[in-house]
């Protein structure tokens, strides 16, 4: 096997037998070759406690208050001192509400302080916060109440009426309600009309403070939270996370940035607005609150988040692939309509400084006179102090990692992991470009290895190339599924491996490029296979393109798109165009329109070499955007790809028919 910069072979390969697949070398990180990095706590109650002693006067947690007009502040922050009391007395009240060590605690609301002090609460009692959502699902808040047992739900005003819709079918085993925010007094009154304890936030810090109780320090092996993966089929399954998997993930965090040189403090910020109830956020703010840095909440709309972001000034910019997409499009669009010298300009030090990164120049030195005339001007919009942009949760489209190294005056990295291995098990190397449109290498934490897959073809021997489904193990995994020994089983080995369900290749450096979900790989009938989200990510690359969802199956031999079109491409295209219409009235079904999209699709398509097989050949236009709501989209914005075959299905046998019948007439021809 080949030898990478980046890795450290811990484990010889292991040859295929008669039950299982030939597997690579199990590898570590080259930085833990000696051994894995330590921290001073072992539990998430330790660490906060530790932090709040060390530095008791830094601000802690922020938000931005709005005054009569909607608008919004200055961040406002609390200190680490007075979150460590509403903490103390929150853990109190819970205590004086009959809630007992090792019970669930439900939180059910979008990222706020309150959202993160009840969460603190939960540690300092050995109490698991269990996330609540309804975005997986009409029943899904009532079904995860009931499956965890959670005796106590936190909850924001804005969600308070979904909740109490779940209330009468979880009285078996919840009993107490805490809202923050002003309330919404027929949901209140709903709540204890049937026998539920409820109080305000206010109420129940003033309860804590007048019942006080001496904290349960949970132990490292115990679970501090179960978290609930949407997944894109299937009821949501609880993974079950330690204090001590979570301490290995913000030990990750920090070490990660050791090795890496980049120079995070106590006196840095992070914008909270990726769900605090997915562990992607939650691990980076309990790294943050780790080093006594200050976190910022978002107001809430992702039309302000830039508003937001520079209103904070982070040091580190976290975003999933949806965010970095809005940021493309609508610079992008800015500099299309520039006047001509403003367009030329931009472009030429883009070119410039992409060419001197890709020949291996640090990012400030790539190209020093642009980043002073035009791209600080670019990052200063998002603050101007941020030190690294992340990406997760997804696979970045090329050109909009290109896009974002070149812009941000930042090294920006993508990075790789599941809930089940607390969100940080891969991640790229700071400033390299060799790793560019790949997750990296191992995360400080992590052991990994691919496992072959003889019926895709992916051999994970291959010394070339090797490929195959991803199997990660380390201190950061999680224990299995809550009531589910059975689906723990299928993904986890007996020695510890866990089985991803993503195929990647490892990269001549040793970094890992994610091809595809092993499920997501589909045969056509000419016997191709079609890696489908590496596909999206080469036609998202067209400007017109908002959305798009790649399909295809064993019966048919080509494949076939639908695209939700951007807006504001599109209907000034049509304008320029002569084609009438409004964008949500009848523009969409103009055969030019349609004709004029899928000649985008196509020229992406051949720009990427993609091959033949490989390069749509139709496309249905739709005006509504694929949804979390409509259960088109997982919260992390992954595609549920059953549900969208649901609800397109009639779509794609038009199209499909449309296809052959054409391709008769060509024959007859």
């Amino acid at each position: 096997m080949p030898t990478y910069k980046y890795l450290h072979e811990y484990e010889p390969a292991r040859p295929a037998t008669a039950d299982k697949p030939s597997a690579s070398p199990v590898y570590r990180s080259v930085y833990v070759k000696d051994g894995f990095p330590t921290v001073e706590f072992a539990t998430l109650f330790e660490m906060f406690e530790q932090s709040c002693i060390k530095y008791p006067n830094n601000q802690c947690l922020g938000k931005r208050d709005k005054n009569e007009k909607g608008e919004a502040g200055p961040f406002v922050f609390k200190t680490y001192a007075e979150v460590h009391k509403e903490v103390v007395q929150a853990a109190s009240a819970l205590r004086a509400l009959g809630v007992e060590p090792s019970q669930r605690v439900g939180v059910f609301g979008a990222n706020c302080p309150e959202w993160m002090v009840a969460m603190q609460a939960c540690n300092r009692m050995s109490l698991q916060c269990v996330p609540l959502y309804d975005s997986l699902g009409e029943n899904a808040v009532e079904y995860i109440i009931n499956h965890s047992e959670s005796v106590a739900a936190f909850c924001s005003t804005q969600k308070l009426p979904a909740l109490v819709k779940a209330l009468p079918r979880t009285k078996e085993t919840l009993k107490s309600v805490i809202y923050w925010g002003p309330g919404k007094e027929d949901a209140i009154k709903a709540a204890t009309d049937i026998g539920y304890k409820v109080l305000s936030f206010s109420e129940l810090l003033a309860l804590g403070a007048e019942k006080p109780a001496e904290p349960v320090p949970p132990k490292p092996e115990e679970l501090c939270t179960i978290m609930y993966t949407s997944g894109t089929t299937g009821a949501p399954k609880g993974v079950m996370l330690t204090h001590a998997a979570v301490v290995a993930a913000v030990n990750t965090a920090g070490s990660y940035c050791k090795f890496n040189n980049v120079y995070l403090n106590d006196t840095d910020r992070m914008l909270s607005y990726l769900p605090l109830a997915h562990i992607f956020d939650r691990v980076n703010e309990e790294w943050f609150l780790s080093m006594g840095a200050a976190i910022g909440y978002w107001q809430g709309d992702v039309t302000k988040l830039v508003d937001d972001v520079a209103a904070l000034q982070p040091s580190l910019f976290i975003g999933v692939p949806r965010v970095f997409d809005r940021i493309y499009t609508g610079i992008m669009s800015q500099i299309n309509n520039a006047s001509f010298l403003k367009r030329s300009l931009f472009n030429w030090g883009f070119s410039r400084k992409l060419y001197f990164l890709r020949q291996g120049y640090s990012h400030t030195k790539a190209a020093p006179f642009f980043d002073k005339l035009i791209f600080s001007k670019v990052a200063a919009r998002f603050g101007g102090k941020v030190k690294a942009v992340v990406s997760g949760g997804a696979p970045l489209a090329p050109h909009v990692e290109d896009f974002l190294r070149v812009i941000m005056c930042a090294p920006v990295v993508q990075g790789y992991g599941l809930t089940e291995t607390n969100a940080a098990s891969f991640i790229a190397a700071a400033d390299v470009m060799e790793h560019a449109a790949t997750v990296g290498p191992p995360t400080p934490l992590t052991e990994f290895r691919l496992e072959s897959v003889p019926d895709m073809k992916c051999d994970a021997l291959d010394p070339k190339l090797p490929k195959g489904e991803v199997l990660i193990r380390g201190a950061a995994n999680f224990t299995g599924y809550y009531k589910a020994q059975d689906k723990t089983d299928e993904v986890v080995e007996s020695d510890g491996w866990f089985h991803t369900g993503d195929i990647a290749v490892i990269t001549p450096t040793g970094a890992i490029k994610i091809v595809d979900r092993k499920k997501n790989i589909f045969k056509l009938s000419q016997g191709e296979y079609v890696a489908v989200e590496a596909l999206e990510s080469t036609y998202k690359k067209a400007t017109v393109v908002e959305q798009v969802w790649v399909y295809g199956n064993s019966f048919e031999n080509c494949l076939v798109a639908v695209v939700v079109p951007n807006k504001a491409v599109i209907t000034a295209w049509a304008k320029e165009a002569g084609v009438s219409g409004g964008y949500e009235e009848g523009l969409l079904e103009d055969p030019r329109v349609n004709q004029y999209i899928l000649s985008e699709l196509v020229r992406v398509g051949k720009e990427d070499k993609l091959k033949g097989y490989e390069i749509i050949k139709a496309v249905h236009l739709d005006h509504v955007q694929f949804s979390v709501e409509e259960d088109l989209m997982t919260p992390s914005f992954k595609l549920r790809r059953p549900q969208l075959q649901a609800k397109y299905q009639k779509v794609i046998d038009a199209m499909y028919t449309d296809i052959k019948k054409k391709e008769a007439e060509k024959t007859r021809e």
